[in-house]
């Protein structure tokens, strides 16, 4: 049985334009047949024969007259192919196209070896080389040395004898020269370099080019071989006898490039030592133990060639992800030269590079930032580009093969089995594309990586140094849309770069294929390409501006998200909540509107160039026919599977497009951004090498005569006036004055904070800072302590136990391995003021700038004191009293006391407010704050062992992380498609889609069956073709709009439940959330979902239906492929699945470290002042260069497991291909018209494209559905009680007498938690003044916190006049409450919306309460009166300022009851001791219920309510209580003014 039809001996020429031209006979017309006898089977073709399948192909493709021999002077002939084998042995060499082959391989040999040597001079500092063995020469280099050698000599005389003598032809002589020229290039290189470093990647190409010079050899001296024995031919010459010399000498060649090498273990950080690490965070567990790094090098980093070619590296992870659910430490470390390090480093050494040849032009602007990351990897981006340009041009072979095999289908056959020899070829040609398209993803996006890498340590480090100017621009909010959103474009931008021009030369080159197809009607296919083109063009601009107002709002709106999320305890506590929410909401409506224009654009240019092929063809055939010229199946379906091929890239551009304009914006953001104005402290601080107090003689030198926040400011509105400081070695100063008078400023000063400073400021030594609000780490006490410091057990708890933390750390689960929370916010604001008071005091700094009382530990230091306390003065050395920004009076306290009327002000109000303070006190006995060491050591054991109870993870504050685990199934779509609609609207944009999809097929079916059909009519076949496709856009259009309903409507409600959800969360949810998290949810994942996951959906489904579109069509055509495509599609089943087991956790892990960096963040951008202070910004960049780099690796494997899948899945699709156009030539099946040949190949063409797109999709859809599971994981937070209760409504009046009883009171925070509040009983009456005091975590905040119900309480009740508070709405018991909290906090706005956010009060009521609160001068002084603005967190008004606001709001609301929580901390005691009268003026007939920061400011009330672990202590008025031995309250005020004396 014979496999291939036989040859008919005569078959009609089609006649077309493209056979006018002369062309050589087949084989059935001649008398000679080629292998005619098929018993023997698939028999060796020479390489003669192999060149006539060539030329016949090239002649019937493109109509071109081939000229088979290149010695006839160029005359072409027709030479019977009978004749032409046997006149093969002697002109087969000459032949041109035999001699094209050989110097195409001789160039790439030459040009990749000029390639290497240009990148050894470019990367001459590479610190990853590879070694030879410590040898010298050996004898096997030496005889390949001096043996090629030898070659190339003869070569280059052989070369110039044939040049000289007119011997050979001018081919001929150019071909040796460049044989000789590349065996000696290349011989010379393998043997100079042999015992020299060189990197991976010179080694591989040596061997590559060793392999490919091996390959022409052995073909050479095998076509030689075949001329001398089979074919019997006695002729022999000198070229002959080299070339078939040169096969042993390539052998030699090849075995020294393959000789062993051992890795540099002195240069490459991974190899036989632990891998490179950055310095951690003190306390915190290294990032990688010392007994994995040989576990946690990265396999790519010691990967070959052919392992990197494949992926096979991969395999281990991938099966490690099929055995176990990946956790962090399964993920391989990044390589060196992709960390965010070395990215970094080799950004800013291209800036100095800038700025050392701007040299002499200070005013050229900076490079932008474009051009700076282009330098950077530009030859990474070549090298993609390779594999992108190789990837497009065995692309493009695909319409030249299919028109071969129609032609075979036709039996228009050179020789016998040209149809197996097509086949072989096509597998090739796929498996060539396969390969170099992967390799043009994988470093595209390696790239990305690295690009998205560099910018985040950018930004990192330049919000480290930013001024405070630049940061009213650049808002934290802003900061964090920087690396989250931002970054992120960019970083993708690197993989759709090369879309950019493959997409147009893939264009032109369809283009001239069609014109070899159809003619000049491929003018109309042109013209009909730039309509749509120039059509487009008004979308693609209005994009670029839909996509810039869209990210103005995304920052907007975050800005407001992260200042309301920080800020949520006050927002509960003031009853703001609803408001904030329904601003942030109205910033999200605007937000969508843009993002539903935006999707709707981006729809409309998909629609356009999704259906310009469509409109092409129909166009083009019209042209055909008017043109008259002839249509036929070949060159009809050539034209279709090129436009075919094309649809994809095409269909792509507007995303192209988007993403081109997307990161055009964000590197605008960014390079902005990155060009702010700094802080220029290093000015300021000096260094000192030996011991400073010796050798300094002036610590703090200042002589300014104008200090200012602003650049801008005249000498009038200067912040400070006239400063002249001289502050000697352990001098201990202290700065005082009322509020506002520029103390804060001062002390900014000393640190190099504030920008304009006209004269000298000089601080010499190491500084130690506590700034007025605390600012406290993610991290467990030790750490915060510590502070980068090495531990010094002795040292530590000498500092524990001076700050007064011991109980403190008693009180806590793990003691000082507690971890706390962002902020510190389950932490009291005396234990953050005592864990940052440690934290100065164990750095053993030079100079200490403290704004908090001082300690006796300080004795040898040089001390700058801000504070309102007079009771600690006159220790001090020096004082300076400060007003309206300048230095009223210096002395000592007995010498301001003498000379200075405004400090005798000052201490006389402190008197008034502690009159009666001291009375009855008594003889209590003091208690030492000093501990033996003795004392500290069984502190420390006991401390330790709670710190190894701690490392199990047990009872920490913070909790870890939550991510799904495993396969979640179709559960995050179907919440997804559940929102609004969701599920109607997806059916119908895969339906639309369908009959798009339906619609093309039928048009290919009209041309498969009438274009060869005589009956039918080329003007009725074009009709019915043309009405199809006017109506495939359509269903493209109602697509489109069925899909920007999809996306806008699941991101409308999804974000509608998610901030409901947040705004209902208790207040638990944020102390055991860093903010990081919430924030990363709210910001790249929500981006992820407005903008991506329906689109990627819908592309993913759209694709898929073509891939299967194309298999089913291929399995109907030629139904014995069926046998290959059942075992295929399961292969392909088991192949995802094995690869999302491992891609979903990939990414789960790839958003909790999100979390992390983004954590650490917001946590840095707010301590910045106190990371610039202690000089820390190393540390620290160094941990966010960590952070990057474990969030960058999750990524990087996540998208090589997806190249991995891809390949796996392409080859398998390639044999598919093949066999269905072998069965399909080969098999006398009823399909095998060449209509319907044609119809299938061009499909089948098309399957790789596509099945490439939907693998893809799906990959980036299942990526991305992580996005939806992570918003939902913070959709169902549990909620706070009912916000109102209709049923139960107080009246308006509520309060009318401010009663507060309280009945045996049990608070717990957690279910299983010990109880917080032990059965707390008392009675409140209406009017009364009560002052709450007790120690540290004694639980006086957990009371306050239980009356506003953030914490329910477990037992008991709370009963205000006659209501139990548990019976009513939140917002109805909040908003009848007033309270002063404890940090006082100002919001991003107006004076007059800080002051009365609800517009609720008129202008002249605000005036009024600003005038009490000693604020309306300042706010007069002020351009914009009440419309003057506040900075985000009021950074531009001082701590004592932000009080009075807060007061001021206390004023408005004029509640029954009022707290103060420690409301008076940051306020001078003259201005307290104005408000206090203000408070028992405007509140005389108002309960007033204060938790006492300074023991003066209760003195004065009616009853003292005191708590002692939990429990109610004693509840009487004070003179009882101060006459009362062993009384709580009385001790608390003895250790008060024992402090003060002391200090």
């Amino acid at each position: 049985m014979e496999i291939c039809r036989p040859l008919e001996k005569s078959q009609p020429e089609l006649q077309s334009p493209l056979n006018s031209f002369p062309s050589f006979p087949t084989s059935a017309q001649t008398s000679v047949p080629l292998h005619s006898s098929t018993s023997r089977g698939l028999a060796l073709l020479t390489t003669m024969e192999m060149e006539l399948l060539l030329l016949r192909a090239l002649e019937r493709t493109l109509g071109i007259v081939t000229k088979p021999h290149c010695r006839n002077g160029g005359r072409s002939s027709h030479i019977p192919d009978g004749a032409l084998l046997q006149r093969l042995p002697s002109h087969f060499h000459d032949s041109c196209l035999n001699h094209v082959f050989i110097l195409c391989i001789d160039l790439l040999l030459l040009l990749i070896t000029f390639c290497i040597f240009i990148y050894k001079k470019s990367a001459a500092s590479c610190k990853f080389t590879v070694e030879p063995l410590p040898q010298s020469f050996s004898k096997l280099m030496i005889s390949s040395a001096i043996f090629n050698s030898f070659l190339s000599m003869l070569y280059f005389g052989v070369g110039i004898w044939g040049v000289s003598n007119d011997v050979l032809p001018l081919q001929g002589w150019i071909v040796v020269l460049l044989q000789g020229s590349a065996l000696l290039v290349l011989n010379l290189y393998v043997s100079l370099n042999h015992n020299r470093k060189q990197t991976h990647w010179e080694i591989a190409v040596v061997k590559l080019c060793s392999a490919l010079d091996f390959c022409l050899s052995a073909f050479l001296c095998f076509t030689y071989l075949w001329q001398a024995i089979i074919a019997e031919k006695k002729l022999v010459s000198v070229k002959m006898v080299i070339d078939i010399l040169s096969l042993p000498g390539a052998i030699l060649l090849l075995l020294c490039a393959f000789r062993g090498r051992k890795i540099n273990a002195g240069n490459y950080p991974n190899a036989n030592s632990e891998p490179y690490y950055y310095a951690p965070l003190l306390g915190e567990e290294a990032m990688a133990s010392d007994d994995d790094g040989d576990d946690k090098v990265n396999p790519f980093a010691k990967a070959g060639f052919f392992s990197k070619l494949s992926f096979w590296w991969l395999n281990p992870l991938m099966k490690k992800g099929k055995e176990k659910v990946l956790e962090d430490e399964d993920i391989p470390h990044m390589r060196e030269e992709d960390q965010a390090r070395t990215c970094y480093l080799m950004y800013l050494e291209r800036l100095n590079k800038w700025k050392s040849a701007k040299k002499g032009s200070p005013d050229e602007p900076a490079p932008a930032l474009w051009s700076t990351l282009l330098s950077c990897y530009k030859k990474e981006i070549l090298l993609s580009g390779f594999f992108a340009l190789l990837k497009l041009l065995t692309l493009c072979a695909g319409p030249f093969l299919l028109k071969a095999f129609i032609d075979v289908a036709e039996h228009k056959v050179a020789f016998e089995y040209e149809g197996y020899v097509l086949t072989l070829t096509l597998l090739s040609a796929k498996c060539i594309e396969s390969f170099s398209e992967r390799q043009y993803h994988f470093q595209t996006r390696l790239v990305g990586v690295r690009v998205r890498s560099l910018l985040s340590a950018a930004i990192y480090q330049k919000q480290l140094v930013l001024s405070n100017a630049a940061k009213l621009t650049h808002s934290p909010g802003e900061i964090m849309s920087y690396v989250t959103i931002d970054a992120y474009k960019i970083g993708e931008f690197a993989y759709w770069f090369h879309q950019i021009w493959t997409t147009g030369l893939q264009l032109c080159l369809a283009l001239l294929i069609i014109y070899f197809s159809i003619g000049m009607a491929t003018i109309a296919a042109l013209i009909t390409i730039i309509v749509t083109v120039i059509g487009s063009s008004p979308l693609t601009t209005s994009q670029l501006t839909n996509q810039t107002r869209l990210t103005q709002q995304q920052d907007r709106r975050l800005k407001a998200i992260t200042e309301a999320l920080v800020n949520m305890k006050v927002l509960k506590l003031y009853a703001w909540e609803n408001h904030f929410m329904e601003m942030i909401e109205k910033v999200r409506k605007e937000e969508l509107v843009s993002i539903s224009k935006l999707l709707f654009r981006r729809g409309c240019l998909m629609m356009l160039f999704g259906s310009s092929p469509v409109i092409v063809s129909v166009i083009t055939f019209w042209a055909c026919y008017l043109l008259s010229i002839p249509l036929n199946a070949s060159n009809v379906f050539t034209f279709l599977a090129t436009l075919r091929i094309v649809q994809e890239p095409v269909r792509m551009l507007p995303e192209v497009a988007t993403i081109f304009i997307e990161a055009k914006v964000s590197l605008d953001r960014i390079g902005k951004f990155l060009q702010a104005p700094e802080l220029q402290h290093n000015r300021i601080r000096q260094k000192s090498n030996s011991g400073f107090q010796e050798a300094v003689e002036v610590p703090i030198f200042i002589q300014s005569t104008e200090i200012s926040w602003s650049r801008e400011a005249t000498s009038s509105k200067a912040t400070l006036r006239n400063i002249n400081l001289t502050v000697k070695p352990r001098e201990k100063v202290a700065i005082c004055g009322e509020v506002g008078s520029g103390k804060s400023t001062l002390l900014a000063a000393v640190l190099g904070e504030v920008p304009l400073i006209n004269g000298t400021v000089s601080v010499y030594g190491r500084i130690a800072y506590v700034s007025q609000t605390a600012w406290i780490q993610t991290a467990t006490i030790r750490d915060n302590i510590l502070f980068g410091s090495s531990m010094d057990p002795v040292r530590y708890w000498e500092v524990v136990e001076r700050c007064s933390l011991v109980k403190d750390l008693e009180l806590l689960p793990n003691g000082d391995s507690t971890e706390i929370g962002e902020r510190g916010v389950n932490l009291s604001g005396g234990q953050k003021q005592r864990i940052q008071l440690a934290r100065a005091l164990y750095q053993n700094a030079d100079v200490y700038l403290w704004q908090e009382y001082v300690m006796g530990a300080l004795s040898e230091k040089t001390v700058l004191l801000v504070t309102h306390q007079v009771d600690f003065l006159p220790t001090f050395n020096l004082i300076l009293l400060m007003s309206s920004g300048e230095i009223l009076k210096t002395g000592t306290f007995d010498q301001m006391l003498e000379s200075c009327q405004e400090f005798n002000e000052l201490v006389n109000a402190h008197k008034n407010t502690t009159e009666g303070g001291k009375v009855h006190i008594g003889s209590i006995g003091e208690s030492t704050t000093d501990a033996s060491t003795t004392e500290i050591k069984e502190i420390y054991r006991r401390d330790h062992n709670l710190a190894a109870a701690a490392a199990s993870g047990d009872h920490q504050l913070i909790k870890k992380e939550e991510k799904e685990t495993g396969d979640t199934g179709f559960k995050p779509y179907m919440d997804y498609l559940s929102k609004n609609k969701g599920f109607f609207f997806c059916f119908l944009t895969v339906l639309f889609y369908f009959l798009f999809v339906v619609g093309q097929l039928a048009q290919n079916y009209l041309l498969a069956t009438g274009i060869q059909n005589p009956g039918v009519s080329r003007v009725t076949l074009f009709t019915l073709y043309g009405v199809i496709g006017c109506a495939l856009p359509f269903f493209m259009f109602l697509r489109i709009f069925s899909l920007v309903r999809l996306g806008c409507g699941a991101s409308e409600a999804i974000f509608s439940k998610l901030i409901i959800s947040l705004f209902r969360a208790p207040m638990s949810f944020y102390d055991s959330t860093p903010l990081g998290r919430i924030l990363s949810r709210v910001s790249s994942d929500l981006s992820i979902i407005d903008l991506e996951v329906a689109s990627k959906l819908a592309v993913s489904l759209g694709s898929t239906l073509n891939a299967y579109t194309s298999l089913a069509l291929l399995a109907i055509l030629a139904w014995p492929v069926l046998f290959i495509i059942t075992p295929i599609l399961y292969l392909i089943m088991i192949l995802q699945r094995y690869y999302f087991n491992t891609a979903k956790e990939l990414m789960r892990i790839n958003g909790t470290t999100k979390s992390s960096l983004l954590n650490h963040f917001a946590e840095s951008i707010s301590g910045a002042m106190t990371i610039r202070a202690f000089e820390e910004e190393e540390r620290f960049f160094s941990k966010n260069l960590v952070l990057i780099d474990n969030n960058a690796t999750t990524y990087f494997h996540n998208f090589s497991a997806s190249q991995w899948l891809i390949q796996r899945l392409e080859i398998p699709c390639a044999i598919v291909l093949s066999t269905s156009a072998l069965v399909m030539t080969c098999l006398p099946l009823g399909a095998s018209t060449s209509g319907f040949v044609g119809m299938a190949l061009s499909y089948g063409l098309s399957l790789n494209v596509f099945l490439i797109i939907s693998v893809q999709y799906q990959c980036f859809i299942a990526e991305s559905i992580i996005s939806v599971e992570r918003l939902e994981q913070y959709m169902h937070i549990p909620s706070e009680a009912p916000q109102v209760i209709e049923s139960v409504r107080p009246p308006a009046n509520w309060p009318s007498h401010g009663q507060v009883e309280i009945y045996n009171l049990k608070v717990r925070y957690q279910k299983n938690s010990p109880l917080v509040l032990h059965g707390i009983s008392c009675r409140i009456e209406g009017g009364d003044k009560i002052g709450v005091v007790g120690r540290t975590g004694s639980g006086k905040t957990t009371l306050i916190s239980t009356l506003f119900r953030l914490v329910e309480p477990t037992e008991g009740r709370i009963i205000i006049d006659g209501i139990d508070i548990s019976t009513i709405g939140l917002h109805d018991l909040r908003s009848h409450l007033g309270i002063i909290p404890q940090d006082p906090t100002l919001f991003c706005g107006t004076v007059r919306y800080n002051l009365d956010p609800l517009s609720q009060h008129t202008d002249l009521e605000i005036w009024e309460v600003l005038e009490k609160c000693q604020l309306r001068e300042a706010i007069q002084q002020k351009e914009g009166g009440l419309d003057t603005s506040v900075a985000e967190d009021g950074s531009n008004w001082s701590m004592g300022q932000r009080q009075l606001f807060c007061l001021g709001r206390a004023l408005l609301k004029r509640s029954k009851i009022l707290v103060l929580d420690e409301a008076t901390a940051s306020i001078d005691n003259t201005t307290d001791a104005i408000l206090q009268r203000i408070i028992r003026t405007e509140f005389a007939e108002c309960t007033v219920i204060t938790v006492a920061h300074r023991i003066p400011t209760v003195m004065d009330s009616t009853r003292i309510l005191a708590i002692a672990d939990g429990k109610l202590a004693e509840y009487d008025e004070p003179g009882n209580l101060m006459k009362e031995e062993g009384s709580l309250f009385r001790q608390l005020v003895h250790e008060y003014w024992s402090r003060s004396t002391n200090n």
